[in-house]
């Protein structure tokens, strides 16, 4: 009786559960695309300012990220850092940014993005990306240490550029 319970049991079960999602039916993440910050709420002089700051995701395989910020000084001058990681907080190599060489990602769930970045082996910030509920708007959340050593956060703040 018991056995015929359990396969009756798993039978519904199995009946009613989706089949699982095979890889071209995941959504994408709503962190994909270009993102640029909002310039006149950067915590900083409006003279010291950047003219741009953009941020592009990528998809880079199963389970890659490709990530790419491009900062237009006050100068006109273009900056840019790139880096390619996977998503299970492995650190990798980050080309021409100032503040770190090496990155690691972790994106706990689609619209969130946690990313250490550290330079000659020590800390530099830890960033979370958080994308708003209709995807056209992102908040980056930066820890980091003062020039008092003291722990602080700030906030930058991106709206959607485009896919």
């Amino acid at each position: 009786m018991k056995t015929l319970f359990l396969t009756a049991a798993l039978a519904t079960l199995l009946a009613v559960s989706p089949p699982p999602a095979s890889a071209q039916e995941v959504a994408r993440s709503p962190l994909l695309g270009t993102w640029s910050v909002d310039l006149s709420r950067l915590p900083i002089p409006e003279a010291m300012r950047p003219r741009s700051v953009s941020i592009r995701f990528a998809e880079a395989g199963p389970s890659r990220l490709a990530m790419t910020v491009e900062v237009v000084d006050p100068a006109g001058q273009t900056l840019r850092a790139e880096g390619v990681n996977t998503l299970d907080g492995s650190a990798a190599p980050v080309s021409g940014n100032l503040e770190a060489d090496t990155a690691a990602f972790t994106q706990p769930v689609p619209g969130v993005l946690v990313l250490q970045l550290a330079r000659g082996g020590q800390p530099a910030s830890t960033r979370v990306y958080t994308v708003s509920a209709d995807g056209q708007a992102m908040t980056e959340t930066v820890a980091y240490f003062n020039d008092a050593g003291q722990p602080a956060l700030r906030a930058n703040f991106f709206s959607r550029k485009g896919r």
